[in-house]
């Protein structure tokens, strides 16, 4: 038996299908019942039968942080992946970011560990890892610079990493993935939906950094791969290609059929940017758009190395290019 929390975000969604495909018996995790709709619409990317698939998961209403309910979800369960967190990278969420992301995760591994689970999976994030060297490369051997001015969502999902190599230490094998930015269908108001929701829009501005870009279908095949191997204790980097954010942003205008950016946002407009930003959050309430952290992660360039992953597995990654027009025909059809 398999358990997934995060069932109804956007990679969780994308896994339960996979695994439902591979005959598994699956429980997941939800917080609100309209929320299981995306699963549903998700499910109808792989197949018109997409309700008896769905109809095959045993769902647990539940919280990462309600201990009674996620002991009764670990009943009969043997392999684990804990997908769920809370993503924001605005400064006053810090305090629920670490509800979330540190103490739930912590809850996790302590049932995973008291429930004898073979193997826990946890979906980090290329945020958690640590700083590019002097080549400007990034890999797993990358340490974490406390000093450094990293995001609160960073900072939550380190801590969450932190939590389950406890784990590890108390005798429960544990995989680790560190994703880049995800490309996949079903959700559109956030994460990387809504950079095509925005490029169809047409902003003209796009930024001299770099980013690294995976396809979902990548991640998910990893994951479960890596759950069935012998593989364990160990962390990966989840990176097809690296781009520049012009490239990017360009490839998604031509597929869209929309005007490509045509600006580079200097940095010192990025720079006055997060300030005025930051203003109008203290002087109106405004939710934080963009952050000092964002800001500077917008033009910086850097690689992500995905030596390790594509060695382990001798994996090899869909094109980007392929990706990017997957999701953008998606797009097209239901949103516009």
């Amino acid at each position: 038996m398999v358990l997934v929390t995060g069932g109804t975000g956007l990679i969780g969604s994308h896994l339960l299908y996979k695994l439902v495909k591979n005959n598994e018996h699956v429980k997941a995790i939800y917080r609100t019942e309209k929320k299981l709709k995306i699963v549903e619409k998700v499910f109808s990317y792989y197949t018109e039968n997409y309700k008896t698939a769905f109809e095959k998961i045993e769902w647990i209403k539940s919280d990462l942080l309600d201990i009674p309910s996620l002991t009764d979800a670990f009943k009969d369960v043997d392999y684990v992946y804990h997908c769920a967190a809370f993503v924001s990278f605005e400064p006053d969420k810090y305090h629920l970011l670490r509800q979330t992301n540190i103490e739930g995760t912590a809850n996790i591994v302590n049932l995973c560990v008291a429930n004898n689970i073979k193997k826990l999976c946890y979906l980090s994030s290329i945020a958690a890892v640590g700083e590019a060297n002097k080549d400007g490369e990034i890999s797993e051997k990358s340490e974490w610079n406390r000093e450094a001015d990293h995001s609160v969502y960073a900072i939550t999902k380190y801590g969450a990493e932190i939590e389950v190599w406890r784990g590890s230490q108390e005798g429960l094998d544990v995989v680790i993935v560190n994703p880049g930015v995800v490309l996949g269908a079903g959700i559109w108001r956030h994460g990387s939906g809504s950079i095509f929701n925005k490029v169809y829009k047409v902003n003209p501005y796009y930024t001299s950094g770099t980013i690294g870009l995976v396809d979902i279908g990548d991640v998910v095949n990893i994951m479960i791969n890596l759950v069935e191997s012998n593989i364990k204790n160990e962390r990966f980097i989840l990176i097809a290609e690296n781009w520049t954010y012009k490239q990017f942003l360009q490839t998604i205008a031509e597929t869209l059929n929309v005007k490509k950016p045509y600006k580079e946002a200097k940095k010192w407009q990025l720079q006055i940017m997060w300030r005025l930003d930051w203003l109008f959050h203290k002087l109106k309430g405004r939710r934080r758009r963009i952050t000092k952290q964002i800001a500077n992660a917008l033009i910086e360039k850097s690689f992500k190395s995905n030596e390790k992953i594509m060695r382990s597995l001798d994996y090899k990654f869909k094109p980007i290019q392929k990706s990017i027009s997957e999701v953008s025909q998606v797009f097209l059809k239901e949103v516009c």
